[in-house]
C-alpha cells in the first residue's frame, strides 16, 4: 500500500466493554482503533467530532453502552446520555464524514409479551429505562444516518467484564444451592461471536461491498432460561476444573426474585434476517466453553 493510500481504519467505541474488548482483541491485522470511555465519551458531541477528525475512520462500531439495567431506573439521565445521545452524536458525525456506523442494541427494546420469537419488524415496547434508552438510540441513528446497521443482541457474556457467567461462577464456588429464574426465556450470546460478526461486516464495507443497511437480530442458539444457562455454566465449569462440584440450581419464578427493573419474560429474537448479511448464529455453548477454557488456562498459568 502506498504512502498516499489511507490505511483502512475501524474506530471502536466502548473498547473496555465485553464486545468492544473482543473487537480489539480479534482485530487480526485490521487497523482497529479502540477507544475506552476515558478516551472518548460518546455523550459529548464535541469529543465525538474530534475523535472522527483525528482518527479518520472508514467505519465506526459503537460498542459503548450503559448496561446497568437495574441502576438505570434511578440513573435515567446517565443511561440516556450514553444510550440515546451518544448514538445520536455518532450518527450525525458519521453522516457528515460520509462513513457507516455499526451499532449494538438489545432484546430489552421488547416487552416480552409475544408468544414466539421477535422479528425486526415487531413493535418495540421497552419495560424499563435501560430498554427505553436503547430504543431511543436506535431511533436517533435511523433519523440521522442512512448507512447504519443496528445489531440487536441478547444475554451477552464474555471473558471480560461483568456478566451472568462470572456471577454464577462466583456464587457457585461459595454456595451449595442457588435459586435462579426459570420463567424468562432468551438466548445467551458470546461477545466474541458478536465481535467476529461485526468485523466480517466491516471487512465488506472496507472493500466497497454493499451492505443491506437496517436493523438485524444476532444471538446465540438455542433459546433457554436463566436457570438452564446456569446449569450449563456449572456443568462446563466442573468439567474444566473451575469448580470442584456443581451447586444445586433450583428453578424459581420472576416474582420470587424482584428487581428494580422489569425484565421481558420472552426476549427470544428471530434470526432469519441474518442470512441477508451472510451471517449465521452460533451455539452459545461453544462460546461458553471458550470463555471458561480461557479462565481455566489463566488459573493454571
Amino acid at each position: 500500500m502506498s504512502e498516499q493510500t489511507p490505511i483502512p481504519r475501524i474506530l471502536v467505541t466502548g473498547a473496555a466493554g465485553q464486545v468492544g474488548a473482543e473487537l480489539v482483541r480479534r482485530a487480526d491485522g485490521r487497523a482497529v482503533i479502540g477507544l475506552e470511555r476515558r478516551a472518548l465519551d460518546i455523550g459529548d458531541t464535541d469529543a465525538v467530532a474530534h475523535a472522527l477528525a483525528e482518527h479518520r475512520p472508514r467505519v465506526v462500531i459503537n460498542a459503548a453502552a450503559y448496561t446497568a439495567v437495574d441502576k438505570a431506573e434511578t440513573e435515567a439521565e446517565a443511561a440516556f446520555a450514553i444510550n440515546r445521545d451518544g448514538p445520536a452524536h455518532l450518527a450525525a458525525a458519521c453522516a457528515q464524514a460520509g462513513i457507516p456506523l455499526l451499532h449494538l442494541s438489545t432484546d430489552y427494546v421488547f416487552d416480552g409479551s409475544k408468544a414466539g420469537p421477535y422479528t425486526e419488524a415487531d413493535p418495540v415496547a421497552p419495560l424499563g429505562v435501560y430498554g427505553a434508552s436503547k430504543e431511543a438510540g436506535e431511533t436517533a441513528i435511523r433519523e440521522r444516518l442512512r448507512e447504519h446497521l443496528i445489531l440487536r443482541v441478547s444475554w451477552v457474556f464474555g471473558a471480560r467484564g461483568h456478566n451472568f457467567v462470572r456471577t454464577m461462577l462466583h456464587l457457585g464456588a461459595e454456595r451449595e444451592e442457588l435459586r435462579v429464574v426459570a420463567d424468562q426465556h432468551g438466548c445467551p450470546t458470546h461477545a466474541g461471536a458478536i465481535a467476529d460478526s461485526l468485523l466480517r461486516l466491516t471487512d465488506r464495507v472496507l472493500v466497497g461491498a454493499a451492505l443491506p443497511w437496517g436493523t438485524y437480530h444476532y444471538t446465540g442458539t438455542p433459546a433457554t432460561t436463566w436457570h438452564g444457562f446456569a446449569e450449563a455454566i456449572f456443568a462446563e465449569a466442573v468439567e474444566l476444573g473451575l469448580l470442584v462440584r456443581a451447586p444445586k440450581v433450583l428453578p424459581i419464578e420472576t416474582k420470587d426474585y424482584p428487581t428494580p427493573a422489569r425484565r421481558p419474560a420472552n426476549s427470544v429474537l428471530a434470526l432469519e434476517r441474518l442470512a441477508a448479511l451472510g451471517l449465521a448464529p452460533r451455539p452459545w455453548r461453544d462460546g461458553l466453553r471458550e470463555v471458561l477454557s480461557e479462565w481455566a488456562d489463566e488459573r493454571l498459568s
